[in-house]
């Protein structure tokens, strides 16, 4: 009798699966560590969204790109991110589950869906770790700038495993 066994990914092989690229990790730009690890705990600074050219997604949502591109915006500060843990930590396995997400999203003062534009960012980590250890508590707020104009800005905190 043969039985089908059902194996879960790591989160390595999750990521892979995706087919997406991790863009360089970014160097500080000013004095403060990218990221940080306090026992079994990673905190991870604020990122914006690397492409894999180096340069950086530019925009003001709600007046140069609509909520969609702003989704994707948050998306690859969630690339860069995981960029920093495998450059700095040395795999995304190392990552038990993400604990907090702060975004923020850079828009008019008109614009109240900041949590959907998060969304680009915390629906990738739930497909890496899973629903029960990639999706943590959260914020998403608003903010008149951020810097160099990007339009998302995310922090993070992970329970090393």
């Amino acid at each position: 009798m043969q039985t089908d066994l059902i194996t879960e990914l790591t989160p390595s092989q999750a990521f892979a699966k995706l087919g997406l690229s991790l863009p360089p990790a970014p160097l500080p730009l000013g004095v403060y560590k990218p990221y940080l690890i306090d026992g079994k705990y990673l905190y991870v600074s604020g990122h914006g969204p690397v492409q894999n050219d180096k340069s950086l997604i530019i925009g003001r949502i709600g007046q140069d790109m609509d909520i969609e591109q702003g989704k994707l915006a948050a998306r690859q500060v969630g690339l860069t991110i995981l960029s920093t843990i495998t450059t700095h930590v040395g795999s995304l396995d190392k990552v038990k589950r993400v604990i907090k997400i702060l975004g923020m999203v850079n828009c008019t003062s008109d614009f109240e869906r900041h949590p959907y534009v998060i969304n680009g960012c915390s629906e990738l980590f739930a497909k890496i770790w899973g629903e029960e250890n990639g999706i943590g508590v959260r914020s998403a707020v608003g903010m008149g700038t951020l810097p160099d104009n990007i339009p998302v800005e995310i922090e993070a905190l992970f329970e090393l495993a």
